[in-house]
């Protein structure tokens, strides 16, 4: 996959996509990733590239032409351009798989008050929050991005089956998870964990994950029925 991130600070980049699972994806040729500064594409000797909003108002505004020239020199045939701001729809786990399957990503991250809204009708597929809240730029929303969708290609993970596992991909949390010692503490783990019983640690895994979502995520919850062997019918009618 190939992803160009279009940015004002492109020195953010530099830490997050140089270390762990991005990085070995990267260095393995399973992403290419390139970070291209707006202001490569400013026409004057200022390298300007915002200006007052037309009506007033507070803030500055991302000026249409170095977008324009921007985006244009960037996207390829198959490029899905996705602009990252607050006005965007919510970004989650099914979005991620979305843009897995996808071959080119641009990602315009924006700045001050936003872009001139010629930028949205003409040049974007998408538009992609991260959450409701405000930050200073698009910069983080993009690495988000990147590092949710990056996990999800084909051989990033070495175990492409623990993407399926984790939470949110089954539309739930994820289940408690142990390790060694069995006891710590007082603490113990859940006998079933450490019985052998594969079916009982699949049905345990597949109660818990849906009690944990319930009491911790309602508006995540789909009522499940679960068979002896620990499989679902899906969300139950």
């Amino acid at each position: 996959m190939k992803i160009d991130v279009l940015t004002l600070f492109p020195a953010m980049f530099a830490g997050p996509l140089d270390e762990s699972i991005i990085k070995r994806a990267r260095t393995g040729g399973l992403l290419d990733v390139k970070i291209h500064n707006l202001r490569d594409w400013a026409r004057d000797r200022h390298r300007t590239v915002d200006d007052r909003p037309f009506g007033g108002g507070p803030g500055m505004l991302l000026k249409p032409e170095p977008l324009f020239e921007a985006i244009e020199d960037l996207r390829r045939k198959s490029t899905r351009v996705i602009l990252l701001s607050p006005a965007g729809r919510k970004f989650n786990q099914q979005i991620a798989r979305e843009l897995a399957r996808e071959k080119d990503l641009l990602l315009v991250t924006g700045h001050y008050e936003g872009f001139d809204e010629r930028v949205r009708e003409k040049l974007a597929d998408d538009e992609l929050s991260i959450g409701d809240y405000v930050l200073t730029n698009g910069a983080l929303p993009a690495m988000v991005v990147i590092d949710a969708v990056a996990r999800l290609l084909p051989g990033v993970l070495g175990d492409d089956e623990s993407s399926h596992d984790e939470s949110f991909s089954a539309g739930l949390l994820e289940y408690p998870q142990y390790t060694r010692p069995a006891e710590f503490r007082g603490m113990k783990v859940p006998e079933v964990l450490v019985s052998g019983n594969h079916a009982e640690i699949k049905k345990w895994r597949a109660e818990q994950a849906t009690k944990r979502t319930r009491k911790r995520r309602p508006d995540l919850f789909e009522p499940r029925v679960f068979y002896s062997d620990g499989t679902d019918t899906g969300p139950s009618k």
